[in-house]
């Protein structure tokens, strides 16, 4: 009964005419996002972030969450139509959904993300409502050394998860470190790495931080690599799945939505991975492997159903925990902070109003999202044949816009400029952001945990490993580390057997 009243709470918070009006906007901005090549959710929720700075916290959290599962929902339309992906978490979708386009089922395609994406939401946001709160409960037994662990557990699957070099990711996660202390020491309030400058006294924002890497570095991308973008020329019909396609697509839309769910939950970036795991699984069930890759809807269905419950499953750390498990679930724990929202274990109880409010918009959005992308197909193609050069004034400008507006401080688009050009750089060395941004929220907190941690144990470090919950975490964050020399030196042995050796030599 508690569980109905508190949907009931959340519905009467969600369905105010002005929660509706930004979930709405939100939903159609982020659709919009998806279907534009280059941009991603992560830039569009860093540029719009500004935006919500006077809202109420619950409308803001709800505007940038239809932003975020919006762009997920619209990145399948380009992926299919153009054979280039709007978020990286749509990759997977080209492989079959352009071959369906090609072969005058574009209809059917989009028709079948769309129902498979709105099936996954709904199913991640039920996990949600049902997980998010026990698992707060449980981390009200956490202290300072069991965040240390989990915030160098979290820190140590992110790079283990990449999808580049890990020692990239590694090296990245340490320049995120250094990033962090700068500005106030926490416990002495001396100043770090600031050099006189006002500005980093406070440290590096977020915001600037974010827009830069993810934003500014994007539009240098897309202005490097530009070339005219062909859109298969067909007439899009027939967009809701005939019966074969349903009983084709009901096993990868529901296992999609599962696997998507739980790797959500996991530090890294959850829709990419349970984009690529779902395929995989699909290709291995499947009666035909063989067609996979030629335009098969299962191939469809599976990964735009596992990529949007996946954005479900990634709000469960953060809103229990109080650990972002990637970068644009970073934005958002930033986003809460400058509300002076602090989540965590405490953040259901303290504030159960923004929680199952957050929880009814997003069964509200993803409604809204599957009676707004099927009759706006024929919008989003049009939109997708504007120039880049073009956008990327727009975009531009709304960055400068956004920081500016955040303290009415010009050292602070420096940065972000600064940090664009950093980002750009880094991008055509092979590096990613992500971990840089995950290591740049997260540093402060696994610092003051650890200072904290030592003061209680007068200096000892073994309070790491006598705690049990915080063992167990060290003790993964150890496995994580080695695994990839395990595996090596195992594979490398195996090259080296006798039988590697005959049928090498035969």
């Amino acid at each position: 009964m508690d569980v109905f009243s508190n949907v009931a709470l959340g519905f009467s918070v969600a369905l105010t005419p002005t929660n509706l009006l930004v979930c709405f906007i939100g939903s159609v901005v982020g659709t919009l996002v998806g279907v534009l090549p280059g941009l991603g959710p992560v830039g569009a929720v860093a540029f719009l972030l500004s935006l919500t700075f006077k809202m109420e916290p619950a409308t803001a959290i709800i505007m940038l969450a239809g932003i975020y599962y919006g762009a997920m929902y619209g990145g399948s339309t380009t992926s299919i139509l153009v054979n280039i992906p709007g978020e990286t978490a749509s990759v997977v979708t080209c492989l079959d959904g352009y071959r369906m386009a090609r072969q005058g089922r574009a209809g059917a395609a989009l028709g079948i993300s769309a129902f498979g994406s709105f099936i996954a939401g709904t199913f991640g946001v039920i996990g949600l409502m049902f997980l998010a709160p026990p698992l707060g409960r449980v981390a009200l037994r956490f202290g300072p050394p069991e965040y240390f662990a989990l915030t160098l557990t979290g820190l140590t699957l992110v790079a283990y998860l990449t999808q580049g070099s890990q020692t990239k990711a590694l090296i990245m996660t340490v320049l995120g470190l250094l990033a962090g202390v700068v500005g106030m020491d926490p416990i002495s309030g001396e100043e770090r790495f600031t050099y006189g400058n006002l500005t980093l006294r406070d440290g590096f924002g977020l915001v600037p931080v974010a827009m830069g890497l993810f934003g500014i570095a994007e539009i240098l991308e897309n202005l490097v690599v530009i070339s005219r973008q062909s859109i298969y020329e067909t007439k899009i019909k027939g967009l809701l799945p005939n019966r074969q396609d349903w009983k084709d697509s009901a096993w990868p839309i529901a296992r999609g939505s599962v696997v998507g769910f739980f790797l959500g939950i996991l530090p890294g970036p959850g829709p990419v991975i349970s984009s690529f795991v779902s395929y995989a699984l699909e290709k291995r069930l499947s009666r035909h492997p063989e067609k996979f890759g030629t335009g098969v809807i299962e191939g469809v269905a599976g990964p735009e159903s596992a990529n949007n419950s996946a954005t479900a499953g990634s709000f469960i750390p953060l809103l229990s925990l109080g650990i972002p498990t990637s970068a644009i679930m970073a934005l958002f724990m930033g986003a809460l902070m400058i509300h002076g929202i602090q989540p965590g274990p405490l953040f259901i109880s303290k504030y159960p109003d923004l929680f199952w409010g957050f929880i009814a918009s997003m069964y509200i959005g993803n409604l809204m999202l599957l009676v707004l992308n099927l009759p706006l197909i024929g919008i989003w193609v049009r939109v997708l044949k504007t120039p880049y050069v073009i956008l990327f004034p727009l975009i531009l400008l709304f960055c400068l816009i956004g920081v500016y507006s955040l303290n009415s401080n010009v050292g602070e688009i420096v940065i972000m400029l600064v940090f664009g050009v950093f980002g750009f750089f880094l991008r055509r060395a092979g590096f990613e952001g992500a971990p840089f941004i995950l290591a740049m929220v997260l540093g402060p907190v696994m610092e003051t945990s650890l200072r904290q941690s030592l003061l209680i144990s007068r200096g000892s470090f073994g309070i790491f490993v006598t705690r049990p919950i915080c063992a167990a975490l060290m003790g993964f964050t150890l496995l994580f580390m080695l695994w990839p020399m395990i595996w090596k030196r195992k594979t490398a042995g195996k090259d080296r057997s006798p039988s590697a050796q005959e049928n090498s030599s035969s």
